[in-house]
C-alpha cells in the first residue's frame, strides 16, 4: 500500500520524497525575515508521523547535530511513515547563543502558544500547529543548561503504556520518571494525546560525541519499535529506572573541587566535592544525601551558596549504571551500525 501525499505549511510532499521547508516566523526589527527550518522525510509506505525537535532552548546544540546525522542515515530510505525533523525550533536564541527568546522568555514554558500572544507564544504556536499536531509521537532533544552537564537520559512518564516501550527501546543508561510542567512541550502535547520523549544529554553550547551517538542510535531504535524501519535483533541492557531525583546544593560560596564523576554510584554520606575559599582556610564537604547515581552536575568551579551542584537519581542499582554506560559507548564506536560513518567530534 502506497502512502498518501503529506502536507505541511501548505506544501505537499509526495511519498518517497524529502523536502526542506522554511516556516515563516516573526521578523526582526531590522527588516530581516526569520524562518524555522524543517525537513520532511515522507516514506513510500504509510506509517506513523514522528517529529524530532532540537534547540527549543537556543543554546542546546547537541540535538542539532543529532538531527543532522539522523538525516544522513541510509536506513531512512526504507522509512514507513513520516519524519518531521526540526533541528532549530528557537531560531532567535540559536542565533544569539542564548537559551531564551529576545523577550527573555523560555519557549518551553509557552506551549502550545497563541497566534495573538507574546513572541514566545507565537513561535510556540507556529511549531505546535505545523509540527506537533500533525504528529503521532515526538522526540524532543535537550542538554543541560550552560556550565552544567547531563548524563544521557530520557525524561518520560514511565506510567504511560505507549511511552515506556519507546523509552526502553531508545537505550539510555537511565530512565527518569518525570512529571509534567505547565507550558512545556511534553505537557501541551500530552493534553492532545501526543506522547513525547525528552532526551537530555551533555552541556549547552558544547558538543558531546557520546551523547550525540547515543541520540542518533536511540531515535533509530524508536523508529524500529514503531514499525517505521525493519526490526533487527538487538538485546538492549535494561536501563536503570529512576523514580525520583534530588539536587545537592552548595552550603557555602567558594571554589568547588569535584571528586565524583558523572554516572558515579554514590551512597548517602559520600563526599562528592569540596568547596573552599581561595586561601583554603574555610572548607566544607559536599555530601550525597541519598543513595543513587549522579545524572547531572555543575561544571563551573565557582559556586555561590545554595547553587545546585550535583543531580542524583535515586536507585538501588547505581553500580549497574556505569556498566551500562560503558556497554553503550562500546556499541556506538565506529563503524556505526546504521552505516552512518561520521568522524567523531573531539
Amino acid at each position: 500500500m502506497k502512502a498518501l501525499p503529506f502536507q505541511v505549511a501548505g506544501i505537499t510532499v509526495a511519498p518517497g520524497d524529502r523536502r526542506t521547508i522554511d516556516l515563516p516566523s516573526p521578523g526582526l526589527y531590522t527588516h530581516t525575515q526569520m524562518r524555522m527550518p524543517i525537513q520532511v522525510v515522507h516514506g513510500k509506505r504509510p506509517g506513523p508521523v514522528v517529529f524530532v525537535s532540537a534547540a527549543v532552548h537556543g543554546d542546546e546544540i547537541n540535538g542539532v547535530e543529532i538531527i543532522r546525522r539522523l538525516l544522513r542515515v541510509p536506513a531512512l530510505n526504507k522509512l514507513r511513515g513520516t519524519l518531521l525533523a526540526v533541528p532549530i525550533v528557537n531560531v532567535f536564541g540559536f542565533e544569539q547563543r542564548s537559551r531564551y527568546l529576545p523577550d527573555r522568555r523560555d519557549l518551553n514554558r509557552f506551549m502550545p502558544g497563541s497566534e495573538h500572544g507574546s513572541l514566545a507564544s507565537r513561535v510556540s504556536n507556529l511549531f505546535f500547529d505545523e509540527i506537533v499536531r500533525r504528529s503521532d509521537v515526538g522526540i524532543d532533544l535537550h542538554t543541560a543548561a550552560i556550565h552544567r552537564d547531563n548524563l544521557p537520559q530520557l525524561r518520560v512518564n514511565l506510567d504511560d503504556p505507549i511511552l515506556r516501550p519507546l523509552a526502553e527501546a531508545f537505550g539510555t543508561p537511565v530512565l527518569l520518571h518525570s512529571g509534567y510542567l505547565d507550558g512545556s512541550l511534553r505537557y501541551a502535547a500530552s493534553q492532545e494525546h501526543i506522547p513525547v520523549i525528552v532526551y537530555e544529554a551533555g552541556e549547552a553550547l558544547r558538543f558531546d560525541e557520546v551523547a550525540i551517538r547515543i541520540g542518533v542510535r536511540g531515535i533509530i531504535q524508536v523508529f524500529r519499535q514503531l514499525g517505521m524501519l525493519p526490526m533487527i535483533r538487538h538485546k538492549a541492557k535494561p536501563a536503570a529506572i529512576l523514580r525520583s531525583s534530588t539536587w545537592v546544593r552548595a552550603g557555602q560560596s567558594g571554589i568547588l573541587r569535584t571528586l565524583a564523576p558523572m554516572g558515579a554510584a554514590v551512597s548517602a554520606g559520600d563526599v562528592l566535592g569540596v568547596i573552599a575559599d581561595p586561601f583554603g582556610e574555610n572548607e566544607s564537604n559536599v555530601e550525597a544525601p541519598v543513595n543513587g547515581v549522579i545524572i547531572g552536575r555543575a561544571n563551573l568551579p565557582l559556586v555561590m551558596e545554595g547553587e545546585a551542584l550535583f543531580h542524583i537519581g535515586r536507585t538501588k542499582k547505581a553500580d549497574a549504571v556505569g556498566e551500562h554506560l560503558d556497554e553503550v559507548q562500546a556499541t556506538i564506536e565506529p563503524p556505526f551500525s546504521e552505516g552512518n560513518h561520521e568522524p567523531p567530534i573531539v
